[in-house]
């Protein structure tokens, strides 16, 4: 049994107004009541949530930027000596937003304020691109066969599956073309750091339904920050200043009154338990919190639909004609080339490796209890299994009024034993099982300079390990074959990339 490991590492630095892929930004322009500019106003975003500050000044022409901002509901005030306060709430920034908020400023004394409630979408003014938000609401209440969070990305449209990554590579991944390009050529993201599998040319495993906030799926119009001309970009959920969080458990069972598939000897066996939870909160009020996840997947499926000739106790024997029969070719009788009389071999004749993978065989089949019709035919059992186990941590941490901090972690574990470890008849000897981990690490630090300069960085580690499990019924030394064979029998049948 043999391991392929590849891990990328990869360092994202932003400054002044480039805005990492997670997070957004408010920029707008203050006025007073004849809509000239108000400069040196102080504007103030709180994130409700978390009571984050972000602080800046209005320029000469009275504009602003808030860059570097963590998704989530906002609230924002302006205030300048001469004028009332300007208060506007149910301000929700999405990743990779960019809202225009125009405050206007009335002559009056300070201590008064202007309250307004943003419940209508703002407008965004500044992005050449071209996409969608998918929000936590439709990630947790869509149907999704799975819970994979990335089938939802066909849902922002100029999106569609167009395959699917090789198996031993790891599973359930996609590929997925936005816009009609490549489907490698799609970059991801995830909390503002690199996503992207280089093994397979897709996507590293995002987390679970309940531990992603939302992501986007961004289709054209990129800028060169991004380096694709299509991007994804999910965030993680993160916690706040109240405690939250959910458990959850989903069942599929198959055995529940679902047909009988068409060439299966009895009904469908499939079977999948999904489970887990997510909590969040502080663990110190407006400074520290913490995120975290879990979900297990348990699948079973034994269909009985898999259909193979055998020899019969008749051709063991060395009597074919049954088996050459017209009833068992469809309705023209065969006759076995080489010289043999009467569809008949001696079994002196047979060599010895065929004699003893047949006997093995056959012998597994009995104990499966199945019976080779005198053709030789048999319908069995191919089991498919698969264990999984995802693990979503991440922690923020708010340093002072000009830094920020996180740390984040995705750990998704699959694990797929061979179908004959599982049913051991011979048949399911080919089928090789499979050990899998996938671990996507980010840190990311942005602090604020100035009042109009931020400094944002990321650093991500990716790192998969592939780990095949091999079928060891037998060798072929030990079936007589004249042939080398390595002295250590872990290695017999193991597959390496």
């Amino acid at each position: 049994m043999k391991t392929f490991t590849g891990a990328t590492f990869t360092l994202f630095l932003a400054c002044a107004i480039a805005s990492a892929q997670s997070t957004a930004q408010i920029h707008g322009t203050v006025q007073d009541s004849t809509g000239a500019a108000v400069p040196g106003a102080e504007v103030k975003a709180t994130q409700t949530a978390t009571a984050t500050v972000r602080t800046a000044s209005s320029g000469a022409d009275g504009g602003y930027v808030l860059t570097n901002l963590p998704t989530g509901p906002y609230q924002l005030e302006v205030s300048k000596e001469g004028f009332t306060k300007y208060v506007q709430s149910g301000i929700v920034l999405q990743v990779n937003s960019d809202p225009a908020v125009d405050p206007m400023l009335k002559v009056g004394n300070v201590s008064e304020q202007i309250l307004v409630e943003a419940n209508a979408a703002l407008v965004e003014t500044r992005s050449t691109g071209i996409g969608g938000v998918i929000e936590n609401q439709r990630i947790l209440e869509l149907p999704l066969n799975g819970r994979n969070v990335t089938d939802l990305i066909t849902l922002a449209g100029a999106a569609v599956v167009t395959g699917q990554a090789r198996q031993a590579l790891f599973l359930n991944l996609n590929y997925i073309s936005v816009g009609g390009q490549a489907a490698f050529g799609t970059d991801y993201g995830l909390d503002g750091a690199s996503h992207n599998n280089f093994m397979t040319g897709t996507y590293m495993p995002i987390a679970f339904p309940d531990a992603v906030q939302e992501f986007k799926v961004e289709t054209s119009g990129q800028t060169a920050q991004r380096g694709a001309a299509a991007s994804v970009s999910a965030v993680t959920k993160s916690g706040t200043n109240d405690f939250h969080g959910d458990l959850f458990y989903f069942l599929r069972n198959d055995g529940f009154g679902s047909a009988r598939e068409y060439f299966s000897i009895k009904k469908s066996t499939y079977k999948r338990n999904q489970f887990g939870g997510t909590v969040g909160g502080p663990i110190m009020k407006n400074k520290l919190f913490f995120f975290g996840g879990y979900q297990g997947t348990i699948r079973r499926e034994n269909p009985g639909t898999s259909i193979a000739n055998v020899p019969t106790a008749d051709m063991m024997n060395g009597d074919w004609r049954t088996f050459a029969s017209a009833g068992c070719n469809n309705g023209s009788a065969r006759n076995l080339t080489g010289g043999f009389v009467g569809n008949q071999i001696s079994p002196t004749a047979f060599v010895r490796p065929a004699v003893f993978e047949a006997t093995r065989l056959l012998d597994t089949v009995k104990q499966d209890g199945l019976t080779p019709s005198p053709c030789g035919l048999i319908t069995y059992n191919t089991p498919s299994n698969e264990d999984d186990r995802q693990y979503v941590g991440k922690v923020d941490f708010q340093l002072s009024d000009k830094q920020s901090m996180f740390f984040r972690l995705v750990d998704t574990q699959q694990f797929v034993p061979n179908s004959f470890s599982v049913d051991p008849i011979l048949l399911n000897w080919t089928n090789t099982g499979l050990d899998q981990l996938a671990g996507s690490y980010a840190f990311g630090d942005t602090y604020l300079v100035t009042s109009n300069v931020v400094q944002s960085f990321r650093a991500a580690v990716n790192r998969t390990a592939h780990r095949y499990i091999a079928n060891l019924a037998f060798s072929h030394c030990t079936a007589g074959v004249s042939m080398w064979c390595d002295e250590n029998p872990q290695t017999i049948g193991a597959m390496s990339i």
